[in-house]
């Protein structure tokens, strides 16, 4: 499955922005797709996933209630709604998707990466 992540951007603290991740040559209901983030200088990190039922999700501490993930079969697209960014949550913002049959929350339990997509948060 190839992956493309989209929707990043410059905001102020407190704003939003939704992140996409469109799959082609395979269906995100088929996966646990997941959104990791890496900062200049820091390794990559988990921020949330959607298992291929839908349910549940699950959440990085630092984003828990500000974003949310879901996903359109539609449109075989994974998003991720951020609400109340803050400087900190400034990264590359990257989707995933893996084969795995548990709740993967480490960068190596993912078989397939996104480009990456740029989000910044100015204070």
């Amino acid at each position: 499955v190839q992956l493309q992540a989209s929707g990043g951007g410059l905001v102020q603290a407190g704003g939003s922005l939704r992140l996409s991740c469109a799959a082609s040559g395979g269906t995100v209901s088929s996966y646990v797709m997941g959104w990791f983030r890496q900062a200049p200088g820091k390794e990559r990190e988990f921020v949330s996933l959607i298992v291929r039922s839908g349910a549940p999700t699950s959440y990085a501490d630092s984003v828990r209630s500000r974003f949310t993930i879901s996903r359109d079969n539609a449109k075989n697209t994974v998003l991720l709604q951020m609400n109340s960014l803050k400087p900190e949550d400034t990264a590359v913002y990257y989707c995933a998707a893996s084969t795995a049959i548990n709740v993967p929350r480490m960068v190596h339990e993912y078989d397939y990466w996104g480009q990456g997509t740029q989000v910044t948060v100015s204070s």
